[in-house]
């Protein structure tokens, strides 16, 4: 797979359509949870991996094959998300940090439930909560970085991960008829 991908890569380079589709055809699903989890509507995520994949063989140039292609393609897309969610204005941030360092933190409960419930209920959180974590707790951002991509200030970013944490924190006690205080 390794040296197939590496031949798809070197045709996409030289603009051969069919190797592009091959590539295509080979991420979008991967893609398409990466999209997924910042935006709620299928036909967004599919116009931010279509985007994405523009990008990506805009770029095929500077990518450096002595690296995973995923990672590399990962971040395109994770970019792309964070720039549709600017375009559409969807993204409304609450800079109320004092209300935040009164949400109890008890990460203890996310460790009792599964993955995909999990990423089930990240998926109801709003745009700004569903954002931020997702780049600090699923993409490994930092708050600086988040701020910085988001336009936000950095105790907003903070604020907003505290906020859905507390959040899910909720939801996830509810489900496991554990008593949330």
């Amino acid at each position: 797979m390794e040296s197939n991908l590496t031949h798809i890569i070197q045709r996409c380079i030289k603009r051969d359509r069919k190797a592009q589709n091959e590539l295509y055809r080979l991420y979008y699903s991967y893609g398409m949870s990466i999209a997924i989890r910042y935006i709620h509507d299928e036909n967004e995520a599919i116009e931010i991996v279509n985007d994405s994949y523009m990008k990506a063989f805009k770029n095929l140039k500077k990518y450096d094959q002595k690296y995973d292609f995923k990672p590399w393609f990962r971040k395109i897309v994770v970019n792309t998300s964070i720039d549709q969610i600017k375009k559409i204005k969807k993204l409304q941030m609450n800079t109320d940090i004092k209300a935040a360092e009164n949400i109890s933190m008890r990460e203890d409960i996310l460790s009792r439930i599964g993955y995909k419930e999990l990423m089930t209920m990240v998926q109801t959180l709003s745009t700004a909560y569903k954002a931020v974590f997702n780049m600090y707790v699923i993409d490994g951002y930092k708050h600086e970085e988040i701020a910085k991509k988001l336009n936000i200030s950095v105790g907003t970013s903070k604020s907003n991960l505290s906020k859905a944490r507390a959040v899910l924190q909720k939801r996830i006690a509810e489900q496991l008829n554990i008593t949330y205080v």
